[in-house]
């Protein structure tokens, strides 16, 4: 009875280790149900080894585009923050000038030709009436969150400006 038992086992096993070793990973992935519908199951061992390496060469094969698109994408991608990354224009400088022919004061709307041939508008409201200096000196200068600032030597004040020429 022992013997018997033994036995059955002993063939159980081998049975299943037959089993075992004909199921292949495609198999595995598949799954038994879609494996049998597909009619995968009547291939020999050796069948199902040639399909599967077969199978992978062509994933193999279908990565590799991929792989190269994503490293193109990569390096558009650096590009892309390398421009990004350039160091902004230099600061505006400062202009130092004098006026040409006689200052009479600030108003809006107001044109300010400098000695350089620049030419200035005033866009601010500032205003400062009865002046009258001949050919005095400017400075222009950036303001901190864009436009100009200019000044006249012997006031203390500034006006917003923009160049217009």
């Amino acid at each position: 009875m022992r013997a018997t038992s033994f036995l059955i086992l002993a063939l159980s096993l081998a049975g299943a280790s037959a089993a075992w070793a004909q199921t292949s990973t495609l198999e595995t992935r598949m799954g038994n149900t879609q494996f049998r519908t597909s009619g995968l199951h009547k291939l020999d061992p050796a069948e199902l080894r040639a399909l599967e390496q077969w199978m992978a060469t062509q994933t193999t094969a279908a990565q590799a585009p991929a792989e190269a698109q994503l490293a193109e994408a990569r390096a558009e991608g650096r590009r892309e923050a390398a421009q990004l990354r350039t160091p902004p224009e230099s600061a505006p400088e400062p202009v130092s000038s004098t006026l040409t022919g006689r200052f009479e004061g600030f108003r809006r709307g107001r044109e300010y030709t400098l000695a350089n041939g620049q030419v200035w508008k005033q866009v601010g409201e500032t205003s400062m009436e009865g002046v009258r200096a001949e050919g005095p000196a400017v400075q222009i200068e950036p303001a901190r969150m864009g436009g100009w600032w200019m000044r006249v030597a012997g006031y203390n004040l500034r006006v917003r400006v923009e160049r217009i020429n």
